[in-house]
């Protein structure tokens, strides 16, 4: 699939996306349950997400180009019979080429960044999921133009509803610098994800999200707004979630 860019640079990508739901915890539940279970952030379900970007001419001189696998293990530990800790964790590994002009290429391990939700066990009467916590940022990169050489602390907090085949919600965190390299950019971003999706018959699923930021620091915006269908399937009994969808950079820095 391609992605378009903004109105400031043409950027086209290939994204697809790769969801494992965990043997054990799926047993005899069905593709559309485990769908279900896996449009919702805070879901008692131990899934793997692997997504696969590809972009090309993205500086400012239309050239350079990106290809990252993320990997976005999530993992729920139940506290009590009320209360669940989930663990999200971001985990990019890059090869750029020229991504500013002159630089050359890089290729490793970026920034590992970590979000942690204390969420009830199940929904509450009125139907409402939710789960708050803390949000971390690790200077992992194996690069110096991999990462931003900063830790970051804050919030960040996830509360959404699912009403029949629809699951919409919003997830955001905050996060400021505290630590790491005085040389490089402060980092004071608050981070936006509203999503929805709609699950249907068969294992598929169609969802619509935003992955905005916002810098403090340099009071810009980068927001590309995602489309994307899924389909539910197995590998022997190893539930498999693959996923294809459309990129649109609605707003990015220069």
């Amino acid at each position: 699939m391609i992605f378009a860019g903004n109105k400031k640079i043409l950027t086209y990508g290939l994204i697809l996306f790769l969801i494992l739901g965990a043997a054990g915890s799926s047993a005899g539940q069905t593709e559309e349950e485990l769908a279900k279970k896996l449009s919702n952030p805070v879901a008692s379900l131990i899934s793997i997400p692997m997504d696969l970007d590809y972009d090309t001419d993205i500086n400012p001189q239309d050239s350079g180009d990106r290809l990252s696998l993320t990997l976005k293990p999530v993992i729920p530990f139940s506290l009590n019979s009320e209360w669940n800790l989930i663990s999200r964790t971001i985990i990019p590994l890059v090869s750029q080429d020229d991504i500013v002009p002159g630089i050359g290429s890089q290729k490793g391990l970026g920034d590992i960044f970590l979000n942690f939700f204390f969420s009830p066990a199940g929904p509450t009467p009125s139907g409402i999921f939710w789960g708050v916590g803390p949000a971390m940022l690790l200077p992992t990169a194996t690069d110096d133009l991999l990462g931003s050489e900063k830790w970051t602390l804050g919030p960040t907090g996830v509360v959404l509803v699912q009403k029949g085949p629809w699951t919409y919600g919003i997830l955001s965190n905050h996060t400021w610098d505290f630590a790491g390299d005085d040389d490089r950019p402060d980092i004071n971003n608050t981070f936006l994800q509203p999503f929805a999706s709609y699950n249907m018959s068969g294992g598929w699923t169609l969802s619509l999200q935003t992955e905005s930021t916002y810098s403090w620091e340099t009071e810009k915006w980068t927001v590309p707004v995602n489309l994307g269908v899924a389909k539910l399937t197995r590998f022997g009994k190893l539930p498999v979630q693959l996923k294809a969808g459309l990129r649109y950079w609605a707003e990015s820095p220069d």
